[in-house]
């Protein structure tokens, strides 16, 4: 308890030093701003060429909110529906972001809520034109589960290319940890969340120069359950570079279980993308990628009688994003999954159309 009440104690001292040594701009005029992001999804996907599933869906309808009370002070929220509607355990109603800020100057910020995890890229960043493919990379579904968030807090800033955020906010439940999934059902969502163990992140990015950002995360939580204890510990590196039409991405983590049947959870993928809009001369964006990733949600078993490749997964794709405007996008891509353990296949083609504003 000790930790708990240090804690307590340090982000009250941080906000009540950030209050009074940087005085409020009595002549701003609070402001309201509404913004979204969305997108319609058809997924065709053929399982070892002998069953098909066909898919059309409006996979996420998210409205953004935001408040500036002061130059200093703000609120912002996202309320998402996925699947259209909700009923009988189909679809999902989510509070996905809301949270005070406050940011006193770029190096130090404070915000506390329903705050996201700072894992990986697309957790923070994962509207429709910010990334390639129709849905989400594999990756983040299997090993970083986008998307995490929680109640908790934040402190952020950056200086001089270097960006920090140190987060504390809700554990997990190690009671749904499972081979095929890892960690991803032992997420609370902010419901009535357990707090006798916090989970801790701590995330640097680093911008080496104009056109490419590098950086890392460590997360580490005793995660709790109603029958099990699980010290988890997350570390992921990742990296994007743009440049003369040239877009890249690269992500990779590794996970640790304590206990359980399995040790441990590891992936990665990278895209490299094109923009032939520089040969087509037109307003419009063409951006062809390919992807490549592999991911294993139990790579490493304490269970002699399980196979960890049977949750290993290959994958490649090639697809391509088309911008008439920068924050409109349609989508195609076609890809092969393979299970390592018996090359059992999953081909998918999809198409997709997205937006945000």
């Amino acid at each position: 308890m000790q930790n708990y009440y240090r804690l307590i104690y340090i982000f009250t001292l941080s906000f009540i030093f950030a209050f009074n040594a940087f005085p409020q701009d009595e002549f701003f005029t609070p402001t309201t701003t509404l913004g979204g992001y969305g997108e319609l999804h058809y997924n065709n996907n053929t399982f070892d060429s002998k069953k098909a599933d066909k898919r059309l869906d409006f996979h996420r309808f998210v409205l953004f909110f935001g408040h500036s009370f002061s130059e200093k002070w703000a609120f912002k929220a996202e309320l998402e529906l996925e699947h259209n509607f909700v009923s009988g355990g189909n679809g999902e109603l989510e509070l996905e972001q809301a949270y005070v800020s406050y940011t006193p100057y770029d190096y130090l910020g404070f915000r506390a809520g329903v705050v996201l995890a700072p894992v990986g890229i697309i957790n923070e960043l994962h509207e429709p034109p910010t990334f390639f493919g129709v849905e989400r990379p594999d990756y983040h579904n299997a090993i970083i589960p986008t998307t995490w968030f929680g109640n908790g807090a934040s402190i952020f800033g950056s200086y001089k290319g270097l960006e920090y955020t140190f987060n504390v906010m809700e554990g997990l439940n190690s009671d749904k940890f499972t081979p095929a999934s890892a960690l991803r059902s032992g997420r609370k969502k902010g419901y009535m969340a357990e707090a006798t163990d916090l989970m801790y992140t701590l995330r640097l990015n680093y911008k080496i120069s104009p056109d490419l950002k590098a950086g890392a995360s460590v997360t580490y939580n005793k995660a709790r359950g109603d029958s099990t204890i699980n010290h988890i510990n997350i570390a992921e590196v990742h990296a994007r570079f743009q440049k003369a039409g040239f877009f890249a991405t690269a992500e990779a983590a590794q996970i640790g279980y304590s206990a359980g049947s399995f040790e441990s959870s590891f992936g990665y993928y990278f895209d490299l993308g094109y923009d032939i809009n520089r040969f087509l001369k037109t307003d419009w964006e063409f951006i062809p990628f390919v992807r490549y990733s592999h991911y294993n949600t139990a790579s490493k078993l304490r269970n002699p009688a399980l196979n960890p490749d049977v949750y290993g997964y290959d994958q490649i794709m090639v697809g391509i994003n088309i911008k008439p405007l920068p924050n409109v996008v349609m989508k195609a891509d076609f890809s092969s999954k393979k299970r390592v353990s018996d090359k059992d296949e999953t081909r998918s083609f999809n198409l997709g159309v997205g937006y945000m504003f």
